[in-house]
């Protein structure tokens, strides 16, 4: 039994502790105001000061039961279940004969043990006591309540009665009680069921089934997030386009099942390097779109291009050993860009990468000191 388990059980013989003493206190009180009313239990206790030194002296040992069982629970850490069911047995008969046979309804305190096996659901506990009660009570009024007290023969079928279809009750509740237990863990299951269909159904609408990259609507639906984010924090977030150098002739020449595997092999090299904060995503075709977050521009351009690295030194034996190189471009997001403009400006430095030689990582940045070089070169 784990320590959970033990914590809850502990608990519960707690409370079935505490429900015997307010049992005995109500029980003290009643004899109290009984007694002090002028009342006099049959045949038994009178107003003489020996009856009441017997009255203290079956309370003083049903008191000793709870005390004794009250250490048991405190200091010795096994058995606490026997414990209680023990005390709940030995207060039953207690009660019973200190409430006295002759007086009506005394016998119901005999039920105790019965109940005591339905509040922890055994049903061994709750055959055993209930059998035991059906017979013991039968050698009681045998032995004691008829020839004593002279108890017709109707109150004893009355009082079996009523063990036997406590006995009976008792079971239809611990049935009912598993049944419900086995419908509850059903519903679970089929619940649990249901979660992890969804959670897969959920990752297949997210991930492109090819690389295991989020897919394009996935990527956008996070971009949009994280600019918001972005804008109202003062974040730092750079975006990276990534796009394989000559993929077409890739495919034209080895066939598309090879090109498959290089688009594979680029979103491992992808997801390898990359930081936790980041995201990816197969953005369409060959291209593949990176998001940085909680970075600098020079440790996003630092990564970009051991990524550029990585892909370039992987030799491919489906292109017979032919490495495989990509264009990246890449951008910092500054406050007040929309995702237009961050793509624009991603896509401009892309562009310059694959205009001057591919197989290299562009900035936004060097891209527009770039076209402004050429612009002044052109109008000279």
């Amino acid at each position: 039994m784990d320590r959970k388990n033990v914590i809850l059980e502990d608990r519960w013989h707690r409370k079935i502790l505490n429900a015997y003493w307010i049992v005995m206190l109500m029980f003290l009180t009643a004899q109290a105001v009984f007694l002090l009313s002028g009342g006099v239990f049959p045949d038994t206790v009178g107003k003489d000061a020996s009856s009441w030194t017997r009255l203290a002296g079956s309370n003083g040992c049903t008191m000793l039961i709870l005390v004794a069982t009250e250490v048991w629970l405190r200091y010795w850490p096994k058995h606490h279940k026997k414990a209680i069911v023990g005390c709940g047995f030995l207060l039953s008969y207690m009660f019973y004969f200190i409430i006295e046979p002759s007086a009506d309804g005394a016998q119901m305190a005999l039920l105790l043990p019965v109940l005591i096996s339905i509040v922890y659901f055994d049903r061994k506990m709750l055959y055993g006591f209930g059998v035991f009660t059906i017979l013991i009570y039968g050698f009681l009024y045998f032995l004691m309540e008829r020839p004593w007290y002279h108890k017709p023969i109707q109150e004893f079928i009355q009082i079996e009665s009523v063990f036997i279809v406590s006995l009976i009750i008792g079971r239809t509740i611990l049935v009912r009680v598993k049944e419900f237990i086995s419908y509850l863990k059903s519903v679970m299951k089929s619940e649990q069921q249901l979660l992890v269909e969804k959670t897969i159904s959920d990752k297949l609408l997210k991930m492109d089934a090819l690389t295991g990259l989020y897919n394009h609507k996935t990527f956008h639906e996070y971009l949009d997030a994280l600019l918001e984010h972005s804008e109202k924090y003062h974040l730092p977030l750079q975006l990276a386009i990534i796009d394989i150098d000559g993929f077409k002739k890739v495919n034209d020449t080895y066939g598309h099942w090879v090109g498959d595997l290089v688009l594979k092999q680029v979103a491992s090299t992808i997801t390898l390097i990359m930081m936790p904060n980041d995201f990816a995503s197969r953005y369409g075709g060959e291209e593949f779109a990176v998001i940085f977050a909680d970075k600098t521009l020079a440790e996003a351009q630092s990564i970009t291009e051991e990524l550029r690295k990585g892909i370039s030194i992987v030799e491919h034996s489906n292109m017979k050993g032919r490495p495989v190189t990509v264009s990246i471009g890449l951008c910092d997001y500054q406050p007040g860009d929309d995702k237009e403009s961050l793509f624009r400006k991603a896509d401009s430095a892309l562009y310059q990468a694959k205009r001057t030689g591919k197989n290299k990582v562009v900035t936004a940045s060097d891209s527009i000191l770039s076209d402004s070089l050429e612009g002044k070169v052109a109008s000279i």
